[in-house]
């Protein structure tokens, strides 16, 4: 009975006084190459782009040349993916980490409120914040001690590694309680600093929030389709009231939190959200990523939206050129209409610019 109560209200919340209406095109400007590189550094797939309170441009990208060692009976890997940073006008500037342990497959990187640049790396199972000068000042997960190999048995049937299965007879995907993610997709913070992470690219569905110290509170989600579940949340953003917002890829929606995981409506008919970013200043909007299949090499746009989930209109669609996107897997909106896109296929940075409504 509760959750058919829950269930009512927030159909109410979405169909009710906010229903959704056609999107309106929204007109933009795009300057496809705005990083400036050195001759001998190429990027690979984009997986995240950030900047800092001084414009500074941040880009965690699947590049390089990734090695294997072998330590104490146990395989250490590193090297497939690179940290880049850039000045506010695109000049190339360094790399952080290079060789990093924990940099394997790129998935995100944020920059936090005192302009600490945080990695989610989705190979390691680490999520990375380092100082502004590029130091490590916190770790949370560990890389696997082993690969795990799923070998079918006589019958045909393939065994389960236990993975995702919850704890205690929680329900799959719930995860464990800490910070042993599996294979985690983007990290966000609130006005107090604590941590957020979503683990739910791999066999967790769930999101997890520490303190600003890295102690872990608590965790919510588990697979499925109800309420406060996740079917592959693949990306986070957080408003000033503390609200988490969650792309919950696999069930085509963006479901809303408060900061304990409780729920607080859902947002729905903007396609297949991949990547959310919340604008910075006095009235901020919600952007979300779509793409429409798989490789997004056929359906691609990014919708702007109201905090309660009011569509303002989207734009861009899929393909190779400018002001066409494959596959965004990241979006920093610290202006309002003046975004940079961080895109899987196409291997590049966009700067994408909204003409005013």
């Amino acid at each position: 009975m509760k959750r058919l109560a829950l269930f009512l209200m927030m159909t109410v919340w979405v169909a009710g006084p906010y229903a959704q209406s056609p999107a309106p095109d929204i007109a933009f400007d795009a300057v496809p190459n705005p990083l400036r590189m050195p001759p001998d550094i190429h990027l690979g797939e984009v997986a995240g782009v950030a900047t800092d309170s001084r414009g500074q441009i941040f880009v965690y990208t699947r590049t390089g040349n990734p090695t294997v060692g072998l330590g104490n009976s146990r395989l250490f890997t590193h090297g497939g993916s690179r940290l880049f940073q850039f000045d506010a006008r695109g000049n190339y500037l360094k790399e952080i980490g290079e060789g990093i342990y924990g940099f394997l497959v790129a998935h995100s990187v944020r920059v936090d409120a005192r302009d600490n640049i945080w990695i989610v790396d989705e190979g390691s199972g680490q999520v990375i914040e380092f100082a502004p000068d590029g130091h490590v000042l916190m770790i949370l997960g560990r890389k696997p001690a082993a690969v795990s190999v799923r070998v079918p048995t006589a019958s045909g049937q393939t065994p389960s590694t236990g993975a995702g299965q919850g704890r205690g007879g929680a329900a799959p995907g719930a995860g464990g309680d800490g910070d042993q993610f599996t294979r985690p997709s983007d990290v966000a913070w609130d006005g107090d600093g604590n941590i957020f992470v979503a683990d739910g690219h791999g066999p967790n569905a769930r999101i997890a929030k520490f303190d600003r110290n890295g102690r872990f509170l608590l965790s919510w989600g588990s697979r499925g389709s109800d309420a406060g579940q996740f079917d592959t949340p693949h990306s986070l953003a957080t408003d000033a009231q503390g609200n988490v917002y969650v792309a919950d890829q696999g069930n085509k929606r963006i479901q809303v939190f408060d900061g304990s995981g409780h729920v607080k409506s859902q947002i729905t008919n903007v396609g297949v959200p991949t990547t959310l970013c919340i604008s910075r200043g006095s009235h901020p909007y919600l952007y979300s990523s779509h793409t429409g299949d798989a490789y997004g090499m056929d359906d691609a746009a990014v919708y702007k939206l109201e905090l309660d989930g009011r569509i303002v209109g989207k734009f861009g669609k899929a393909g190779k050129q400018a002001k066409e996107l494959g596959l965004v897997n990241s979006i920093d909106c610290r202006g309002e209409n003046t975004l940079l896109v961080g895109e899987l296929t196409n291997w590049r940075v966009q700067k994408l610019v909204l003409h005013p409504q």
